[in-house]
């Protein structure tokens, strides 16, 4: 993100001139989402390129599997994302700034703002041989509005599709400063006519645009993609990809040690110590660990007693007794992979709004219940932590601990008093407006809270009306002051993943949004 002092000071008038990209269209989309401090020069690509074992196939474990049959309209679009076999119409940059995808460019009507038109790429087929027109894309985002529940992108926003030759209509019921951004979303990936059936995802498999083509699926085990020749960008350096689902860390850690995996994905901090230090990679990440107090019903719907538990939390035991130092203090719901956010923090008006916090209540024998999942490894253990420090403070605490996708549904419709989670705070469009809508506002559709306020849902309408670089992060923020001044939740910590990648293996994405890993860049060094 842009910090505060390279934000645009542009007039109101000039952010609806149109959105026309820089001669960059012809490069993949792995291409245009280069991070910072990812970059080679030419001479080091050409020479990497040339090194490549391009019959090579890319080894992958993974933290979750599949629970949702890969539809893109779940969170399983993300992994559909970091395998390079499902792309939209936008991507982001490092920076979240749109950028061309399956659309090469976009503009926004000059007299009627809820318009925008985005151009279809010419020239994409999909892994099954049909053509990408306009037409199939209005489609396929036709069935992620369609879908019940909803993708979080779609939050509270109101899209109508249509066509106009090459050009896909989008028009919003209101004017929204962020359709490009929400077009990103893997959740609106864009998939074969062959995939849907009665606007169902029925079958992704085959049915994408990516330089890998997915090949099969081995329920929540494995999964096989092959190098898909007739990509539209530069093809994949890697023959092919082969997936192993590996819940377990220590399994995943072990299979980074042993050579039987190229690139892993989140190495636990209690694994990191015993894997050789020039395999792991540290990332800030946009990601923080919170605890979810429920504000409907309970002991918590009292604002006293939920102050008590936010006056009884010490982070940097968590931080220490956990994750081994690996983490950063929350201070608020957005840490330090978006640096702007420190910055508004330190407002008069952001510190004015935590002066109307309520004060903590004597607990002494208040009983509650506290949930998370096993699917990240170091939340079991804050759940430990947590329940001493809330029963120093005078709870009695309960844990229910169960693997994600047996608890998600109880953590939804509000079955715990606290639940401990894991949050991506930019994961849809790189912009957490949409995060902030999903998990507090009223209507919001991954609101574990069960919170609904007022001058939270004006803050957030605010935010959502103000464009990207015009004072959006201000609004943001005032947003989470809000939301905090509620202790709707309590931020515990920032985390950073840590990803493994084997000495042989270059080009993997070390991505904060946890959007790409395996791209056509991704290769293996040819055996001396």
């Amino acid at each position: 993100m842009t910090s505060p002092e390279h934000r645009s000071t542009a007039p109101f008038s000039a952010r609806r001139r149109p959105l026309i990209p820089r001669p960059m269209l012809a490069l993949p989309l792995a291409g245009v989402f280069a991070l910072t401090g990812c970059f080679s020069s030419s001479e080091e690509e050409q020479n990497s390129a040339e090194s490549a074992d391009t019959d090579a196939r890319v080894s992958l474990a993974m933290l979750q599997p599949p629970r949702s049959g890969l539809s893109p309209l779940s969170d399983d679009a993300f992994k559909l994302s970091r395998w390079s076999t499902a792309e939209t119409l936008i991507s982001l940059d490092a920076d979240a700034t749109a950028q061309p995808g399956l659309a090469t460019e976009w503009t926004q009507d000059g007299t009627d703002p809820s318009l925008w038109r985005f151009t279809i790429r010419e020239d994409v087929t999909f892994h099954d041989g049909t053509e990408l027109t306009a037409e199939v894309a209005m489609n396929a985002l036709q069935a992620a509005i369609d879908a019940s529940p909803q993708p979080r992108i779609l939050d509270g926003v109101e899209l109508d599709l249509s066509v106009e030759g090459n050009d896909l209509l989008v028009r919003t019921a209101e004017e929204d400063p962020l359709v490009p951004q929400r077009l990103s979303s893997p959740q609106l990936s864009i998939l074969a006519e062959a995939a849907y059936e009665g606007g169902q995802v029925v079958d992704p498999v085959g049915h994408g645009t990516g330089p890998f083509e997915l090949i099969s699926v081995d329920g929540t085990s494995a999964a096989t993609l092959d190098r898909y020749e007739d990509y539209w960008g530069e093809p994949a350096l890697a023959s092919g990809i082969d997936v192993d689902f590996v819940p377990d860390g220590t399994a995943r850690a072990a299979a980074l040690r042993t050579g039987e995996a190229d690139v892993v994905e989140a190495i636990p901090v209690g694994q990191a110590g015993q894997i050789d230090e020039d395999l792991i990679y540290e990332v800030p990440m946009p990601r923080t660990n919170t605890l979810y107090l429920n504000n409907e019903e309970g002991p918590f719907e009292d604002p006293e007693v939920r102050a008590a538990a936010r006056e009884a939390i010490d982070r940097a035991a968590l931080i220490e007794g956990v994750y081994e130092g690996r983490a950063d203090i929350a201070e608020g719901l957005l840490g330090p992979a978006l640096p702007w956010a420190q910055d508004f923090r330190g407002s008069q008006s952001y510190q004015d709004t935590l002066e109307g916090r309520a004060e903590p209540a004597q607990v002494d024998g208040v009983e509650i219940s506290l949930g998370t999942f096993t699917d990240r490894a170091e939340l079991p253990e804050v759940a430990v932590l947590l329940e001493q420090q809330l029963e120093e403070a005078g709870f009695v605490v309960t844990q229910d601990v169960r693997e994600y996708q047996y608890i998600e549904a109880d953590a939804v419709d509000g079955q715990f008093d606290a639940f401990i989670l894991s949050r991506a705070t930019v994961l849809d469009s790189g912009d957490p407006a949409a995060y902030m809508y999903s998990d507090f506002a009223c209507e919001g559709s991954f609101n574990l809270s069960q919170f609904c306020d007022d001058d939270v849902d004006a803050a957030l309408q605010n935010a959502s009306e103000q464009y990207p670089a015009e004072g959006r992060e201000e609004a943001i923020m005032a947003a989470e002051a809000e939301i905090l001044a509620q202790d709707a939740a309590i931020p515990l910590l920032h985390e950073r993943v840590i990803q493994g990648e084997s000495s042989r293996t270059s080009g993997a994405e070390q991505d904060p949004r946890e959007r790409l890993l395996i791209t056509a860049e991704t290769m293996l060094g040819q055996e001396d």
